[in-house]
């Protein structure tokens, strides 16, 4: 999984890479492809001006969520895990809520944080998901800007010229639901077609949101546009993430982390 993982990444990395056509200094084409997540190589190697450079607020927000993320795997699988062993799904889980506070919500916000103070333009890759008021709002400008960077321009602009912007959206998430069969999937040999599912349902709930109907209901906008987010994104990765996945996937990874077995 993690080969395939990798090999996406950096397919990805020269998507954007070579679209660019930006002329900048060869450290800092390098700096992109191995020291910075993000998939905006117009922004990382021209640079915007002004950059925002981070305050002291923001490195210790950075901080602390990389800190919160680490505990949580200390606490899913450390020598002294409070969760034991017989609870191996809510483990995983926790392992994985873990890894993603600190990697993508903290270490890769200090990242963008070192870039900014550096002068280099590299927004973080995470903008509060969870003050979302619409699936639109979470998916394009709040959840891993790197798949919005990466997909927009390259892949739903010239699919909206085309088929129009509601086809383009479904085949951009249809996409990524492909994507994400390739690495939760295959590697768990079940839940075929779930992770497909997650997303086209992501799909269908913007559409909701931009209908008569949805706009009526008041989705898109304040609480009822954030519930609704809630139940969409969160009420719904269970499709993605399946006991199997979880079990035979990510605890012995988490496992290895902590230097023990799966068990």
């Amino acid at each position: 999984m993690w080969a395939l993982a990798a090999a996406i990444f950096f397919g990805s990395k020269w998507l954007t890479w070579s679209d660019a056509h930006v002329a900048a200094p060869a450290w800092k084409h390098l700096a992109y492809w191995i020291l910075w997540p993000g998939m905006d190589a117009r922004a990382f190697l021209g640079g915007v001006s002004p950059v925002e450079r981070p305050r002291a607020a923001e490195w210790i927000f950075a901080a602390a969520k990389t800190l919160l993320g680490m505990a949580l795997v200390w606490a899913a699988i450390g020598p002294l895990g409070i969760l034991g062993s017989e609870r191996p799904l809510l483990r995983g889980w926790v392992g994985m809520v873990g890894l993603v506070f600190a990697l993508h919500f903290g270490s890769f916000h200090l990242v963008s944080c070192a870039w900014r103070a550096a002068g280099v333009c590299a927004r973080p890759l995470m903008a509060a998901p969870i003050l979302s008021t619409s699936v639109g709002d979470f998916w394009g400008r709040r959840w891993n800007r790197a798949f919005r960077d990466l997909t927009h321009p390259l892949f739903y602009l010239p699919l909206a010229r085309r088929l129009g912007a509601g086809p383009a959206l479904g085949v951009v998430f249809l996409w990524s639901g492909v994507v994400h069969e390739l690495l939760i999937s295959l590697p768990s040999r079940s839940g075929y077609g779930l992770p497909t599912l997650f997303f086209a349902l992501q799909a269908g709930a913007i559409g909701l949101e931009r209908s008569r109907a949805g706009r009526a209901l008041g989705l898109g906008r304040g609480a009822p546009g954030w519930a609704f987010a809630v139940l969409a994104t969160a009420g719904t990765a269970g499709l993605l993430f399946r006991p199997p996945f979880v079990r035979d996937v990510m605890l012995p990874f988490l496992s290895a982390l902590g230097g023990g077995s799966a068990e």
